[in-house]
C-alpha cells in the first residue's frame, strides 16, 4: 500500500522525465528563459511510433522557442531496429535506445513517454502492428497519457496511409486521430477516470514532410518558421535539433547543425482547424486559470527586475512566486509550474545539494549509507531546516562551506527497469501496474528529501540517491545506482543448440552483491533431458566476489527443446535472475537482471569445415552461434584481412553492414574476391541499399533494394531444389523455416546477374513473390553467397533451421 500510495502522488506530483542530473545548473541566460517560460501557461504533444521519429527542431523551438511544455510520445522503445554500435537486439536495443532519447530531451528541452507497445520489427501496415499490440490496449495508453499530460495542440509525425512508409507509423496517427476524441469521452477507459480527468485537446495536426523521396506538403498548409536564434541560449533551434538529434548513436544519427530559416509544415486533421498558428485560439496565459492574475503579475515584475549578472536577486521573488502558485486551485498548472520555480529558485540561488550512495551495488533489503552534500552560496537568505533518514543530526551549514551529511536508506526493490521486470508477448510489455505506463524509466527511484528555509518559507526538495566516482580521463561520473538481488547467475547465452544428443557443458557466472553470500544453485532442464551435478553448491565471502561453475546437459526423451533454467537458492530465499550490464560511454551505464534461463534445442545438424574467419559490421553475434556448434571461429581485423594468408579459412563471412560502415571495404573487397576465386567460400551477409562504401558486393553485379519480408511465418519456395545449399550437408525442407523470429529477410537484392543462382522464393501476405533473399555464384574455385535473411536474429534466438541454412551456405564445396 505504500508503494502505491508513493505512485499515486507521482502522478501529480513529478514530471515522466526524471533527469539524470541531480542538483539543477544553469547559467544566467537558462534562467532567464525559465523565468519567461513561467508566463507561458500551454502545452503541446508530438506522437510518433519509434525513437528518432520526432521532429526534434519543431521540439526544439516549442518547448524553447514558444516555451511551451512540450513532450513527445514514442509508442514503441525502438526494440525491433538496428544498431550500428554493438550487438545489443531486441529488449536490450530498446533500453540503449530509450536513454538516446532521453538524453535528446535534455538537450531539446521536451519530455518523453512510451506506451507499453513492443517494436517487434518491421510492419508494412497498421493492421498488422494493431492485431500484434492489441489496438484498444494501445489506444488506452495514448488516451492515459494525454489525460495526464493535457495537451492543448497534438501533432503527429506521419499520415495514416502508406505514405508514412512503416505500420508503425501509420499506426501511431491512427491512434493519435482516435485518442483525440476518446481521452475526452467519459465512457472511454472510464477505469483512468479515477486518477485523471478527461482532456479534449483544440486541434490535431499532421506535422507534414519532404524527405525519402516523398514531399507530403503543400503550400496551402499551415506554415511556421522554426529556423529561429535565441540570444538567451546562444543557438538557434536548428543547432539545438542537430544536438538533439545525434543523440541517436545507435541509429547512427549523427546531425549536421543547421542554421536560419526553417519551415514546418502542418495540415489539420481533428478540432479546429488554425490557419496562422498552431495555437490559434487558445489562452496561454494566465488567465485561462482561476485567480492566476496575481502569479502572472509576480511573474512579469521578476522578469522585469532580472539581473543577468547576479540572479540570486531573483530569489526572493521567485519565492513570492512559489507561495502565489500554491494557491492556486487548478492542480495541473499548480503541480507544473510549482516543479519549474523550484528548479529556477535552485539555479538562480546557485544553491548545489546532492545525495550519494558510497558504493555502486547494494542488494536487495540491505541498508544503503548515503552522504549528502550541500553547499549555500554567499548572499542568500538560506538555512538548511531537515533531510529525511538521518542516522545524526546535521552541522550548521555555513555560507560557501560544503557539509556533509550522513542518511540511510533501504533497498527495497530491484532497480531493474519496470517494463522488463516480467516476461512480456511479442506486441507488448507486460506492466502489472497501469500507473507506471508512460513513464521513461523508473519513477520510484531512491531518494533523499532536503527542507530549505529560504526567505522564510520551508520549501522541500527531493534529490536521487545516485553512485558519483572520479574517472582519470572522463572526469567526474555520475551513474544509477543498483540494487540487485543478494546472488545472481548468469548464463552466456539466451539460446543453446545441441547436435543430436551429444551432451553441452554449461558455464555459469555467479555473482554476489553482499558478504557472506551461500547458496544452492539448482539447474533445471526439459522433462526427460539429464542435468550434472543437479545441484552446486556456492559460498562467496565478500560482496563482488565472482565463481564460475560449470554443468552438463544432455538431452533425452522425446523432448526436443524447451527452457533451461536456474534457480538460486540462498538465506532462506529462492532467487532465478542473471546479471546484464550495457556499458557506453553516450549512456549511463544500464543494469539489469534477465531471467536466468535460455532456450535449449536440439538440432539434428551436419557441418563440414571447421575454420571460420569473421570480419566485424555493426554488430551481431554469428561469431558466438557458430563457436557453440563447433566452428573454430576468428575475428578479423582490417589489418588482418588486408595483411594474412585467407587460405587456411574453410569460409569467410562479413558481418551486418559491413559495407555501409567500414572504409576499409574497399580495399579488401579483391583480397577478398581473390580468395573466392582460389577456393574460398565468402559469404556476405546483409546491407543496407545507402549509402554504401563500394557498389559491387559481389563478383557480378546486382543491386540491393529496400524490399524486405516482415511475417516470419511467411511461405519460402525453393526456386534451386536440388542446389547444393540446399542439401550439403543439410537436407533443407520447409520445416527449416518454422519458427523464425520477427522477420525473414531484409534488403533484398534486385537486377541480379544471371551468373547467380536465386534460390529462395517468399513474400508477404498480398505482396507478389521477391526472389532477392539468397544469391550464390561460383567464381573460379569458390563459392560467393549474399544473403538478406536474418540470420543475426535467427541463430541466438536458437532457431534450428536457421543454423542448418547458414551451415549449408558455409560449407567447404563448390556449387554446382
Amino acid at each position: 500500500m505504500k508503494l502505491r500510495a508513493s505512485l499515486l502522488l507521482l502522478i501529480f506530483a513529478t514530471p515522466f522525465f526524471l533527469k539524470a542530473q541531480t542538483s539543477t545548473q544553469l547559467p544566467a541566460g537558462e534562467i532567464k528563459q525559465g523565468l519567461e517560460a513561467l508566463n507561458v501557461v500551454g502545452s503541446v504533444l508530438y506522437i510518433a511510433a519509434h525513437p528518432d521519429d520526432e521532429n526534434t527542431r519543431l521540439l526544439a523551438y516549442l518547448a524553447k522557442g514558444r516555451k511551451l511544455r512540450t513532450g513527445y510520445l514514442s509508442l514503441t522503445r525502438g526494440d525491433g531496429g538496428q544498431n550500428l554500435i554493438g550487438n545489443e537486439q531486441a529488449d536490450l536495443l530498446g533500453l540503449i535506445r530509450t536513454q538516446e532519447l532521453l538524453a535528446a530531451r535534455r538537450t531539446d528541452g521536451a519530455e518523453q513517454f512510451f506506451t507499453r507497445a513492443n517494436d517487434f520489427g518491421f510492419s508494412k501496415n497498421p493492421e498488422e502492428s494493431f492485431k500484434i499490440w492489441g489496438k484498444q490496449q494501445i489506444l488506452g495508453d495514448v488516451v492515459w497519457v494525454i489525460r495526464k499530460f493535457r495537451p492543448d495542440v497534438i501533432i503527429t509525425r506521419f499520415p495514416e496511409d502508406a505514405r508514412a512508409g512503416h505500420g508503425h507509423h501509420s499506426a501511431s496517427a491512427i491512434l493519435a486521430r482516435e485518442a483525440f476524441s476518446a481521452a475526452a469521452d467519459p465512457k472511454q477507459f472510464p477505469e483512468q477516470l479515477k486518477y485523471v480527468k478527461i482532456w479534449q485537446a483544440k486541434r490535431l495536426v499532421w506535422n507534414t514532410f519532404n524527405f525519402g523521396g516523398n514531399n507530403t506538403t503543400a503550400d496551402d498548409q499551415l506554415k511556421i518558421d522554426v529556423g529561429s536564434f535565441n540570444p538567451l541560449l546562444g543557438k538557434g533551434y536548428g543547432e539545438i535539433a542537430a544536438e538533439s538529434r545525434s543523440n541517436h548513436k545507435s541509429q547512427g544519427f549523427g546531425s549536421a547543425k543547421q542554421r536560419g530559416p526553417a519551415i514546418e509544415y502542418f495540415s489539420p486533421v481533428a478540432g479546429a482547424a488554425a490557419k496562422q498558428d498552431l495555437f490559434e485560439g487558445i489562452d496561454q496565459t494566465w488567465t485561462r486559470v482561476k485567480d492566476g492574475q496575481e502569479i502572472s503579475r509576480l511573474i512579469q515584475e521578476a522578469n522585469a527586475a532580472y539581473q543577468l549578472t547576479d540572479p540570486s536577486k531573483s530569489v526572493p521573488a521567485l519565492v513570492r512566486i512559489l507561495t502565489a502558485a500554491e494557491k492556486l486551485s487548478d492542480d495541473y498548472w499548480k503541480t507544473e509550474k510549482i516543479k519549474k520555480i523550484k528548479e529556477l529558485l535552485v539555479a538562480a540561488s546557485g544553491l548545489w545539494f546532492e545525495s550519494y550512495a558510497k558504493q555502486a551495488q547494494y542488494a536487495l533489503k540491505e541498508s544503503i549509507p548515503v552522504n549528502s552534500q550541500i553547499l549555500i552560496r554567499p548572499g542568500n537568505s538560506i538555512v538548511l531546516s531537515e533531510v529525511s533518514d538521518l542516522v545524526a543530526p546535521p552541522p550548521a551549514a555555513q555560507s560557501n562551506q560544503i557539509i556533509n551529511i550522513q542518511s540511510k536508506i533501504s533497498a527495497d526493490q530491484l532497480s531493474q527497469p519496470y517494463w522488463l521486470a516480467e516476461k512480456h508477448a511479442i506486441g507488448t510489455y507486460t506492466i502489472n501496474d497501469p500507473l507506471l505506463i508512460g513513464y521513461p524509466e523508473n519513477p520510484n527511484l531512491p531518494k533523499i528529501t532536503f527542507n530549505f528555509n529560504i526567505e522564510g518559507k520551508i520549501i522541500s526538495f527531493d534529490r536521487p540517491v545516485v553512485y558519483k566516482y572520479t574517472d582519470p580521463v572522463k572526469g567526474e561520473i555520475y551513474q544509477p545506482l543498483v540494487i540487485a538481488p543478494p546472488v545472481t547467475a548468469t548464463l552466456a547465452e539466451k539460446a543453446y543448440v545441441f547436435n543430436g544428443n551429444q551432451p553441452r557443458n554449461f558455464a555459469v557466472q555467479l555473482n554476489s552483491f553482499k558478504d557472506g553470500s551461500q547458496g544452492t544453485l539448482i539447474p533445471v532442464v526439459p522433462g526427460g533431458w539429464k542435468v550434472s551435478p543437479e545441484k552446486i553448491d556456492f559460498n562467496l565471502a565478500a560482496k563482488g566476489d565472482q565463481e564460475l561453475v560449470n554443468f552438463t546437459v544432455t538431452p533425452a526423451g522425446s523432448t526436443g527443446s524447451g527452457t533451461l533454467s536456474l534457480k538460486i537458492q540462498t538465506g532462506g530465499q529462492t532467487f532465478n535472475r542473471g546479471l546484464h550490464i550495457i556499458n557506453y560511454d553516450h549512456i549511463p551505464v544500464q543494469t539489469l537482471f534477465p531471467l536466468a534461463e535460455a532456450r535449449v534445442e536440439q538440432v539434428d545438424l551436419k557441418i563440414s569445415g571447421k575454420k571460420i574467419g569473421y570480419i566485424a559490421g555493426a554488430g551481431d553475434l554469428i561469431p558466438q552461434s557458430l563457436k557453440q556448434i563447433g566452428y573454430e571461429v576468428t575475428l578479423l581485423s582490417d589489418h588482418e584481412v588486408l595483411n594474412t594468408d585467407l587460405s587456411g579459412f574453410d569460409a569467410i563471412i562479413t558481418g551486418v553492414r559491413l559495407y555501409n560502415i567500414n572504409d576499409q571495404v574497399k580495399a579488401m573487397q579483391p583480397k577478398l574476391l581473390k580468395y573466392v576465386e582460389t577456393g574460398g567460400t565468402l559469404m556476405i551477409q546483409y546491407n543496407v541499399n545507402s549509402p554504401l562504401k563500394i557498389n559491387d558486393l559481389g563478383p557480378y553485379p546486382f543491386k540491393l533494394t529496400r524490399d524486405r519480408v516482415t511475417e516470419e511465418d511467411a511461405k519460402v519456395t525453393f526456386l534451386a531444389p536440388e542446389h547444393q545449399v540446399l542439401n550439403y550437408p543439410n537436407k533443407i525442407t520447409a520445416k527449416d523455416f518454422d519458427g523464425w523470429v520477427q522477420e525473414r529477410g531484409i534488403y533484398f537484392a534486385t537486377d541480379i546477374d544471371p551468373k547467380y543462382t536465386v534460390v529462395l522464393s517468399m513474400n508477404d501476405t498480398g505482396e507478389n513473390p521477391s526472389n532477392g533473399s539468397l544469391l550464390v555464384a561460383s567464381y573460379g574455385k569458390g563459392k560467393y553467397v549474399y544473403s538478406g535473411l536474418v540470420f543475426y536474429r535467427e541463430l541466438p534466438a536458437g532457431v534450428p533451421g536457421a543454423y542448418r541454412l547458414l551451415v549449408n551456405l558455409i560449407s567447404n564445396q563448390n556449387t554446382k
